[in-house]
Order: structure tokens, then C-alpha cells, then sequence
């Protein structure tokens, strides 16, 4: 996804976003709204990805922990905050919300990323050089098709 975004200009505006366990990388556009420290009462649910419900303009999203999506655990540390991503696919869903352990920096991608060789998990696309930090482009199809099957209430 990056490279065909970066594939059109010589470079974009990528924010790393930083989990419990990893950084994902992802082009700014990707991100509808970056939502600071609030009073978060994570409440691990069915599925354990599920952390609860967002309610972000006039809409109720799904909370949802990407360490616990991939197989681990999902924190709701003190820094946490909440990034909301547009949706890509035809799921019908138009946003989802993450859980982030930090606050999301911004990084300039080229048409020249540096593939990582790393294992990768069933909802990452790839590992890239970002800067000194290795970061995964997180598959957000793949992403909204889990949230769909899960048919939350």
C-alpha cells in the first residue's frame, strides 16, 4: 500500500504509530483523526481484540487492540491514545478506531522504502526501515474484513 502510494510522488507524509509491541507505519491520509488521552475504560471483550466502544462524531466505533488482533496482549497504558482510520475496503464499515501506547510521530516515505526481513503477523503487509525503527504496514483490509466477521454488538 505505501509503495503504491509512494509509487506516485517522490514522497507522502507517513505517521509511525507506536503499540505495546511494535510501530506501524502508515500514509497520513489513512488517519481521519488522532484522538488524545481521555478517560479510556479498556474492557477487554469477545473477541479479545475488542476493547470497548468509541463514540466519535455522531458514530459508535469499535475499540480495537491490534497487539491482541495479531495473538498478543493489548495494554491500556496511561499514554494511550486513539487513532481513528478511514476504512479502504467494502466491508461497509468507514472507520475504526486503535488503541495506540504513545503519541504517533510523522516520517516522510519515499518511493524507496527498505523492506525488513522480519516475521510478520497475518494482519501486517510488510516490514520497513523507518529511519532507526523498524515499523509494519498494517493490512487494514484484512483488518476491517475481522471487525465485520466479528459482528459486534
Amino acid at each position: 500500500m505505501l509503495e503504491h502510494i509512494a509509487g506516485q510522488r517522490s514522497s507522502l507524509t507517513g505517521l509511525l504509530l507506536p503499540l505495546g509491541d511494535r510501530t506501524l507505519v502508515l500514509p497520513n491520509v489513512a488517519v481521519a483523526e488522532l484522538i488524545g488521552q481521555r478517560a479510556l475504560s479498556c474492557q477487554i471483550g469477545e473477541p479479545n481484540w475488542h476493547l470497548g466502544w468509541l463514540d466519535w462524531r455522531q458514530q459508535r466505533l469499535p475499540l480495537i487492540g491490534f497487539e491482541a488482533a495479531c495473538g498478543g496482549q493489548t495494554v491500556c497504558g496511561e499514554r494511550a491514545r486513539i487513532v481513528v482510520l478511514n476504512a479502504l475496503g467494502d466491508t461497509g464499515l468507514r472507520y475504526l478506531a486503535l488503541l495506540l501506547q504513545g503519541i504517533p510521530r510523522a516520517c516522510k516515505l519515499d518511493s524507496q522504502l527498505n523492506y525488513v526481513d522480519v516475521p510478520l503477523n497475518a494482519l501486517e503487509l510488510a516490514a520497513v526501515q523507518v529511519g532507526e525503527q523498524v515499523a509494519r504496514v498494517p493490512d487494514l483490509v484484512a483488518l476491517e474484513r475481522m471487525v465485520r466477521e466479528a459482528a459486534l454488538r
